[in-house]
């Protein structure tokens, strides 16, 4: 079956679905689980024959325009909807979870061929939803989250019919022992998971040279701004989504930008939490000093739901006790506040260190947002920079491997990043079921038997054109934590820490609130992932050349998820 029959089968199973919300017609949940099981695997058939990176004809301004078109939902406008507007609705008994939920599936299949973020949808979606409905029904209304439907990325475990792949063959069919502690959470929030989202395969730790956003068992993902260059990643399905009116909310991973670079390229709000904030458990690992799941919205104020409903400490990832007595008592949602709270606020723009690096128009827009804000009442400090930013800020674009170019592996990110990945991996897959997959070795072989899918090898799939290099790489580490690894760890985490983010923020005893950094120069969040620090970007402009969006970022140090959102917000109310 080609790839436009393909798409028409899952576009006419779609439209199904959505006459069942248009008229208020009661689906049975068989019936609705049949349905989408055929969806998974009729697509499932389509990635096994059709490993090329597949492009629509039609890439034009005008075919990804079209896809901002949305149809009312029982007769509720959710194009764009807040979190707050869907509770309304549900509340006014305008509209039901189940309802939304089969709006949100069919607008799935309404941008399937052209931007694909979707890999796998949950069959058993429409019996949650209608249980949320129920105890709604009942008075019943489990957190601001109740009913609304998300996705995760699809390295996030679900225990379920739903699969856990990371975007690789290899891990197809594998059973995981239960559900990661965020999803376990948003479960009891009363949330609604809908799918998981494709991404970069392996959270981009397979290969240097690579298509973002493509995997082997999810093909590509694309942004509607442009169907044509990169996506951001390696979240990238999950930020599509959100972007594109097919969720309200979403969650992505980050270990050096997989969550900030997504965001800003899709026009949508991104949180990358302190790490330690929110547990891993159950998530496919690449470095157990820098991952942290993340949050998607179109506005701050749904990304905090998220953030609220999934932040806590968790038995099962010791980093998560370094938050207790750093968290507010009440949650994150208090915090976010308007304009005024800029009234008295201090920013640093660390110039030298990333600004002098923007691209000269992206430069140029964020700098009117920059007086705007200090037109609000903030304190704008130029050249608050990072001390040693010469040393460890690659001048030529984000480079987790820049200690190497320079001559120091000791003081290289992907010195310890291949290491942790090797160890990470295989305590991970130590507790899959119903796989032979039980280490990296073994992820090389089968990538190996599976050559061409795979793209095993450079010049076999043009999506993995380095082939599996860094896979490679960390494989030829054995796992060996040995005096390199630790020098490189040290050094990567002091220089971004008390000797870099802290001592910024710090600007010579005239402490600042938070660093304003453009996040589409890479470097900047990638500084912060060393830190583990957290970082929130926020939508600012599209660019005139590339037609992408790009953002303005705030950095903090280690939990100050509070303060950020609290000046996020009101930035964001500035803008409107």
């Amino acid at each position: 079956m080609g790839i436009l029959s393909q798409c028409d089968v899952l576009a006419q199973l779609g439209y199904i679905l959505f006459l069942f919300a248009t008229f208020a017609l009661p689906i049975p949940h068989n019936t609705a689980s049949a349905l989408l099981d055929v969806v998974n695997f009729h697509r499932l058939q389509f990635l096994n024959h059709s490993y090329l990176v597949q492009f629509p004809s039609d890439t034009t301004a005008a075919s990804a325009a079209s896809l901002n078109t949305l149809d009312l939902c029982n007769g509720v406008v959710i194009e764009e909807a807040t979190i707050d507007d869907l509770q309304g609705h549900m509340s006014d008994g305008k509209l039901t979870s189940v309802q939304l939920t089969i709006c949100y599936i069919y607008r799935v299949f309404q941008v399937e061929r052209y931007i694909n973020p979707v890999l796998q949808l949950n069959p058993d979606a429409f019996q949650i939803a209608k249980k949320t409905d129920r105890e709604r029904k009942a008075g019943l209304v489990r957190s601001p989250l109740h009913g609304i439907p998300f996705v995760v990325k699809d390295n996030i475990a679900s225990k379920d019919r739903l699969e856990t792949t990371a975007g690789s063959l290899a891990l197809q069919g594998s059973v995981v022992p239960r559900d990661a502690f965020i999803l376990a959470r948003l479960r009891r929030a009363g949330a609604v998971l809908l799918g998981k989202t494709t991404l970069s395969e392996w959270a981009d730790a397979r290969s240097s040279n690579y298509s973002e956003g493509y995997s082997a068992t999810g093909g590509q993902a694309r942004s509607s701004h442009n169907l044509t260059v990169n996506p951001g990643g390696s979240s990238s399905g999950s930020a599509v989504a959100v972007a594109n009116n097919l969720i309200a909310f979403a969650l992505g991973t980050e270990t050096d930008g997989s969550v900030i670079n997504p965001a800003e390229r899709n026009a949508i709000v991104g949180i990358k939490p302190t790490v330690g904030l929110v547990s891993r458990a159950g998530v496919v690992p690449e470095s157990i000093h820098q991952d942290t799941v993340g949050l998607f919205g179109r506005t701050l104020r749904d990304a905090v739901y998220g953030l609220d409903a999934v932040y806590g400490v968790d038995s099962f990832d010791n980093y998560t006790s370094a938050q207790v007595g750093m968290t507010p008592k009440e949650g994150y949602g208090p915090a976010l506040s308007d304009r005024s709270a800029l009234r008295g606020a201090k920013f640093g723009l660390p110039w030298l260190s990333f600004w002098a690096l923007a691209d000269p128009e992206k430069q140029a827009i964020l700098l009117e947002l920059i007086k705007l804000i200090k037109g609000a009442g903030a304190t704008i400090v130029n050249g608050t920079e990072i001390p040693n930013y010469q040393t460890i800020v690659s001048p030529t674009g984000w480079n987790w491997d820049h200690g190497t170019t320079r001559g120091y592996p000791n003081e290289s990110e992907f010195t310890y990043i291949k290491v942790d990945f090797y160890n990470n991996l295989r305590t991970y897959l130590s507790g899959l079921e119903n796989t032979t997959i039980r280490s990296l070795e073994d992820v090389v072989r089968f990538n190996n038997e599976h050559a061409i899918a795979e793209g095993a090898f450079p010049g076999l799939n043009p999506a993995f054109a380095s082939g599996q290099d860094l896979l490679l790489a960390s494989l030829a580490t054995g796992g060996a934590m040995n005096s390199t690894y630790w020098e490189a760890l040290t050094f990567c985490q002091q220089s971004t820490r008390e000797q870099g983010i802290d001592a910024a923020l710090e600007n010579e005893n005239h402490k600042l609130d938070a660093l304003l950094v453009p996040p589409d120069v890479g470097q900047s969040y990638q500084i912060a992932a060393q830190a583990g620090y957290p970082v929130i970007t926020l939508p600012a402009y599209v660019h005139s050349l590339s037609g992408m969006p790009f953002g303005l970022a705030l950095m903090g140090t280690a939990f100050s998820e509070a303060t950020l959102i609290k000046y996020a917000s009101a930035i964001e109310d500035l803008q409107k």
